[in-house]
């Protein structure tokens, strides 16, 4: 099974078929940050992408729409937006993303 880790969580999940990437993380139990309800309508889930992500799905229409408005970062991604259909990637939760709640590692 395809796996997400996050390098400042730390965590390393599972990702199901047909799972986004915020799915899988709210299913093993990670509070992520997602404002609009994953509908791909604002940027808080996003993830900063450090390798794998030749392995995600193509960018939404969303996605690209923020990419064009300077919102979200080419390195970046909607986790309410992305699938992960094989192999494995790598990201880190963005500074401004981050839950106060959380224990992040340092970076």
């Amino acid at each position: 099974m395809p796996t997400l880790t996050v390098q400042n969580l730390p965590a390393t999940v599972p990702v199901p078929a047909g799972s986004t990437l915020l799915a899988a993380l709210q299913a093993a139990g990670h509070d992520w940050m997602h404002a609009c309800g994953a509908k791909g309508r604002c940027t808080t889930c996003r993830i900063i992408l450090v390798s794998g992500a030749e392995s995600l799905t193509p960018p939404t229409a969303a996605e690209l729409r923020y990419q064009a408005a300077g919102r979200l970062q080419l390195t970046e991604r909607l986790t309410c937006q992305t699938h992960l259909p094989e192999g494995d990637v790598t990201g880190r939760v963005p500074e401004a993303t981050k839950l106060p709640h959380v224990r992040y590692a340092s970076e």
